[in-house]
Parts: C-alpha cells; sequence; structure tokens
C-alpha cells in the first residue's frame, strides 16, 4: 500500500499548520486541523466536497477559520461572557495517543482522536478544568462521524455549565434551491428578532432571505435537499437536542471579511446543538455528543424529492 493511502495521515496545511487526513478504502476522505479540532474537508469516493470553506478563510490563529466544521464551546454565540461560540475554535488541540474505548459502532481505520485541556490563559477567562476528547471518524460508506466527550476535572467540587454546536457549514449548489426536512412544526428561537420564540409552519424549510433560527427539541435525523446536485445530507446526532440553521444572505456576507460576497449561494449552516438548556458537569461527569453525517443521492417521486424515504429509513 503506498503512502498516499494510508487511513490515517499527519500533513502540513494551510501556513504550515499540522492537518490529519483521514482516508477510507473506498476513496472518501475528511482533512482535521489540529488548529480548533476543525474538520476543514469531507469528500465523498468521488472526490467531490461536500462542506463549504470560504475561499477567503483565514488560516491565521487565532482568528477562527470560516468553514468547514468549527466547534462551538464552551459558548454558543453571545450566549454568555466569553467571546463568540466560546475558545475551543481557536486553541491547539493535541493528538490523544491513549484515548477511552469508544463504542465498537464508531471503530474505523480511518479516524484520529484529539483532546483539549485548558491552558493557564483559559482558566483565567473560564475558571474550570476539562478534558474535551473529540473523535472524527470515516465510515464505510464514507460517513461522517464527530464524536464528543467532555469531562469535568475540576478538583474544587465545583460543576460547570455549557453550551455547544457542531457549526457545520454544509456546501450546496444553490441556496434557493435546498430545502431542510425534519423541523416543520418545531418551536424556535429567532436570532434575527431578539431570540423571541416562534412555531414553524408545516412545510419544509426553504431559503429567499438571512436566516439564523435555533430548533428546539428537534429530532435525532434531520435532511438537507439539494435540488440542483440530487443530493440530501443527513444528519443523525445524540446528546444535541437543537438545530441551528443559518445563511447570512447577501448584505452580512459583505460585511464579514473572511467571506466572499457570494458565496452565501453555495453554503448552509445546520448546527447540531446544546443551547436553549445548558449542559451542567459536576466533577467527574461526562456530557457526550454525536454527529453523522451522509451524503445520499436523492430520491425522485414524480418530479419532487421524497425526503420521508430518508428522514424514515435506518
Amino acid at each position: 500500500m503506498s503512502s498516499e493511502r494510508l487511513p490515517v495521515e499527519l500533513s502540513k496545511g494551510v501556513n504550515g499548520l499540522d492537518k490529519i487526513i483521514l482516508r477510507e478504502s473506498r476513496g472518501s476522505s475528511a482533512q482535521v486541523y489540529l488548529y480548533g479540532g476543525h474538520v476543514t474537508s469531507w469528500k465523498n469516493d468521488h472526490g467531490e466536497e461536500l462542506l463549504f470553506v470560504s475561499s477567503k478563510a483565514l488560516f491565521k490563529p487565532p482568528k477562527p477559520i470560516r468553514g468547514g466544521i468549527p466547534i462551538c464551546f464552551p459558548q454558543f454565540s453571545n450566549l454568555g461572557p466569553l467571546e463568540s461560540h466560546g475558545f475551543a475554535r481557536n486553541r491547539f488541540w493535541s493528538i490523544d495517543t491513549d484515548p477511552p474505548a469508544f463504542p465498537t459502532n464508531s471503530s474505523s481505520d480511518a479516524h484520529i482522536d484529539l483532546i483539549l485541556r485548558p491552558s493557564e490563559e483559559d482558566m483565567k477567562i473560564w475558571p474550570h478544568s476539562y478534558e474535551f476528547r473529540l473523535r472524527v471518524a470515516l465510515g464505510p460508506g464514507g460517513d461522517l462521524r464527530l464524536i464528543s466527550r467532555i469531562r469535568n476535572t475540576n478538583t474544587d467540587g465545583k460543576p460547570f455549565t455549557f453550551t455547544f454546536a457542531y457549526h457545520t457549514y454544509f456546501s450546496v449548489s444553490d441556496i434557493s434551491e435546498v430545502r431542510v426536512e425534519g423541523l416543520e412544526t418545531l418551536d424556535y428561537l429567532d436570532n434575527l428578532q431578539n431570540r423571541e420564540r416562534f412555531t414553524e409552519q408545516g412545510d419544509a424549510i426553504t431559503f429567499e432571505a438571512e436566516v439564523d433560527k435555533i430548533y428546539l427539541s428537534t429530532p435525532t435525523k434531520i435532511a438537507i435537499l439539494d435540488h440542483e446536485k440530487k443530493r440530501t445530507f443527513v444528519i443523525r446526532k445524540d446528546g444535541l437536542p437543537d438545530a441551528v440553521v443559518w445563511n447570512p444572505w447577501d448584505k452580512k456576507a459583505k460585511a464579514m471579511a473572511d467571506f466572499g460576497d457570494d458565496e452565501y449561494k453555495h453554503m448552509l449552516c445546520v448546527e447540531a446543538a446544546a443551547i436553549e438548556k445548558p449542559i451542567t458537569l459536576k466533577p467527574g461527569e461526562e456530557w457526550r455528543g454525536r454527529q453523522e453525517l451522509s451524503a445520499v443521492p436523492s430520491s425522485y417521486c414524480s418530479g419532487q424529492l421524497d425526503p420521508r424515504r430518508v428522514l424514515q429509513g435506518s
């Protein structure tokens, strides 16, 4: 086997930052930067990129990387005193050489275990001791799995509370041709209206303007249907009851230095999250949050995509 086909390879990425390349034997791949514990690429077995990373993304610490799968911890957005989305996404993680046992169904040759512990500087802004273990794995069918384990290692007996999100940026052909299934009739908090609570109508979610909503008590499975690509992304999640749906649209896109003016047309964030009810851990307790992403060809039924087959299937 040539070195190019190793299931796990340590490499240098943009600006010399360390990254890990994962490869599954059928051809799918993923890339994870140690900076941020950040997945920046997920390709199917045809080599098509499934995640969006901005052409203007800065791979320059301490700036977070725009796109891929940023990890929001220990704070989502500005819901607290810390910098927006917390600090995990702009810290350097380490490879975890002695990870705890994982359930057998999460095993794969193409996986990497990372760990983040607080620095002295971190303790000044968030005075809690923790171990954040992240496993990124490619499944045999090319699905991408992220498992986070966060443990309270405080020795002072104090619990801590956090919010969390996998801020996944999906690559889509044309945002106006995309719809999201699985969030109909649910309550959501609208970030564009001071987080006022509303109830989603019965139709699938489509996009014709800026959207920034936190859907509450969401199902474990959500589908993103891309009509033009005839592709459906399926998000399966555990321990993450909420789902954020975000697209900045044109005005916000222009206002972001690390985001192209028209790139909003080719991305959609659907983020598995725990926001409305923050997680509290006592010393010694551990929380787990899991996300599995798959991309499948869309089924057509009398000219329409048939998402129910996707959502009701396994």
